[in-house]
């Protein structure tokens, strides 16, 4: 396959990844087309309407055939597949689809233009703004706005304005200066909906500022944390002083000097760069100033190719690797787009991976492969089957040399199955890309259904999920992770009662993958959420978010790790290192210890970086890393171009225990 051809299968993966799925292959006959009732629609928030869609002939005559809708805004649009009953949920201007197969097989598609107004505003109220502010202080407020159908609006624009300038003054942007004794009132207007702040200015107590917690030396992607007091003459702290951080940097060398940082409001400070960087803490005219020498982190690590298992005839898709009951090694690799191949690896000899048997099971892809934690069992996941049943295919795998076939369970799975986890003898697997169900494999002849975990928004999306400790991390799309119990005991939830315990939704929408993480050197618990898209080129895009769970009620992103030329896929964390493959950036090694913020990569956090590429590969020096497996001191991975990688990272002579 060259290059150009293997870009168009990406964007096809990709696309039916990330739930295009409708973007088919479409034939036009010049004396036939599609139309729908209505051809353009305005919808209020909560209105329902129905849609009808027919295929007629140059003279009107109609012609028999299926149509279905659909629409890519599922949280903005309820649409009925099969009825196009549709109902407004959120504003803005969407497309709503209606796909049509003719009796001869052939599809037609067109699409519509919804609109959806946005309500009038109800209410602006004024945020992080205090009653009261020192004098030659600053203070950011920000403008909440509701609109009247209750959600919060962004993207207003406002108007600030100050009642007395010579008091305290106000910039388009909400940021507040106080300049003299007295009281004020701030306004912040839009679409003729004003909300208002009373403002009083009194004297400045502060006298000096102590700054503390930052050490001389730091490498970069260190998170160092300062504090700060504000004292009045008499030496008293001032609790309630405004301070602000800032820092100003001057670069190691001055090529094309580029010293750059990221500090927040709390005093946590990280450099992406080495330099000198100096660190103040403000209120006013008072600041107190510490300065840190940044130095390069050296993370960096040689890469050793281990052993290599070509896959030439189809493109690769996941992996796993385990232990046998009969101690060896051994490894699982699905197949993408092909006959419905699972290869079977002994690779106890990690430097030479042997095929030892090939299961084919009635699917186009199986994109996803596990094994029970004592190395039995071995569950396939299907997707294109013949019959469009799809579903799983449960696998004796105690002879991985002669595998064979325990069950077949495709109850209400004709949707396909992407991806799927085991976790004590349960099955958490895709249905459909709507759900995941949960099924018992106690007697993995017998697979039975227990229970079902979707996400509670109209429209919602599913793309894979991962199982530890009981809690069950899903990735939904727009609809961000999930963070389901499903028998930790946290929420009381078990594999036939799943309880939500968090969740968390970034505004992409690309959430197509999500790791747990625990620091062991902060006890910060984070989950790693993977992004998954693809541009117009072909070229795949996203990266991994750092979210911060700690408090489950309360997560927000504190990192990323973003490779500017490539696109993120699966990941996997073990010894505070992240394994993630980078698509046609390879795999990427990463350091994730201590304290995260900021953007790694920038950070010089990146250990090692690997790119497979073969000549005999199914798509021949085209790296295209899918999936990576720490195991036993390699790294194993597959590449889609070209099979089964195993990698080691170089020790360093410094780096050796007593050297």
């Amino acid at each position: 396959m060259c290059t150009h051809t293997l870009r168009s299968a990406l964007i096809n993966f990709a696309t039916v990844c990330l739930l295009m799925i409708w973007a088919i292959p479409l034939v036009h006959a010049q004396d036939l087309s599609l139309v729908i009732d209505p051809a353009v629609l305005t919808l209020e928030i909560g209105e329902t309407t129905m849609l009808s869609a027919q295929l007629v002939d140059e003279n009107g005559a109609v012609q028999e055939g299926q149509v279905t809708f659909f629409s890519r805004a599922r949280r903005s649009l309820s649409v009925d597949r099969q009825t196009g009953e549709l109902t407004a949920i959120r504003a803005g201007t969407f497309q709503v689809f209606a796909s049509y197969r003719s009796l001869d097989g052939v599809r037609y598609m067109e699409s519509i233009r919804v609109t959806i107004p946005f309500p009038p505003l109800e209410t602006i109220s004024l945020e992080k703004a205090p009653a009261e502010m020192y004098k030659g202080t600053h203070v950011q407020i920000e403008a909440e706005i509701t609109d009247m159908a209750g959600q919060k609006r962004t993207h207003v624009e406002v108007a600030f304005n100050s009642s007395d300038e010579s008091i305290a003054s106000v910039d388009r942007y909400g940021s507040v200066h106080a300049r003299s004794n007295g009281t004020v009132i701030i306004e912040a207007t839009a679409e003729g909906i004003t909300g208002t702040l009373v403002l009083r200015v009194v004297d400045n107590p502060i006298s000096y500022i102590e700054i503390s917690g930052g050490p001389a030396r730091a490498r970069t992607g260190d998170v160092i944390s300062f504090h700060a007091v504000a004292r009045d003459g008499n030496g008293n702290a001032i609790e309630d002083a405004p301070i602000q951080f800032s820092f100003v940097s001057r670069p190691s060398d001055n090529l094309a000097p580029s010293a750059s940082g990221q500090i927040e409001l709390d005093g946590r400070f990280v450099a992406e760069d080495a330099g000198l960087f100096t660190i103040l803490a403000s209120v006013g005219a008072v600041s107190a100033r510490h300065t840190v020498d940044i130095v390069t982190r050296d993370a960096g690590r040689e890469v050793e190719l281990i052993g290599h298992g070509t896959v030439g005839d189809v493109n690769t898709s996941d992996l796993w690797i385990w232990e046998g009951v009969d101690g060896r090694d051994y490894a699982i690799t699905g197949t993408w787009s092909a006959k419905g191949d699972a290869l079977f690896w002994d690779v106890t000899d990690a430097a030479n991976p042997t095929i030892i048997d090939t299961v084919t099971v009635d699917a186009r892809t199986v994109n996803d492969v596990k094994v029970t934690e004592d190395g039995s069992v071995c569950v396939i996941s299907r997707e294109g089957a013949s019959n469009r049943k799809n579903g799983l295919v449960i696998l004796d795998c105690t002879d991985p040399h002669n595998v064979s076939t325990l069950a077949v369970y495709d109850f209400e799975m004709t949707g396909g199955v992407h991806n799927l986890f085991i976790y004590e003898r349960h099955i958490y697997a895709l249905s459909a890309g709507r759900r995941y169900d949960i099924i018992s494999i106690e007697d993995p002849a017998s697979p039975t259904l227990v229970g079902s975990f979707a996400v509670p928004e109209k429209g919602s999306r599913i793309h894979d999920v991962w199982v530890e400790d009981g809690i069950a991390y899903s990735s939904n799309w727009a609809d961000g992770v999930y963070m389901v119990d499903v028998g930790n005991g946290i929420k009381g939830g078990s594999p036939s009662n799943p309880v939500i315990i968090g969740h968390y939704a970034y505004p992409s929408g690309w959430n197509h993958a999500a790791f747990p993480y625990r620091s062991k050197e902060t006890g910060k618990f984070y989950i790693i959420a993977g992004d998954e898209a693809a541009n117009a080129a072909g070229e795949m895009m996203g990266y991994a978010h750092f979210i911060d769970f700690t408090d489950p009620e309360n997560p927000f992103e504190v990192a990323r790790y973003e490779v500017p030329e490539a696109g993120s896929h699966n990941l996997w964390v073990e010894d505070d290192k992240l394994y993630i493959a980078y698509y046609q950036g390879g795999l990427r090694v990463v350091d994730i210890s201590g304290d995260l913020m900021g953007d790694l990569y920038k950070q010089g956090r990146e250990i090692a970086r690997y790119l497979g590429s073969d000549p005999d590969g199914k798509d021949p020096n085209t790296p295209m890393a899918w999936g990576p497996q720490p195991y036993k001191g390699n790294i194993f991975f597959s590449d889609m171009s070209s099979g089964l990688w195993v990698i080691k990272i170089k020790e360093r002579e410094e780096d050796r225990p007593g050297t």
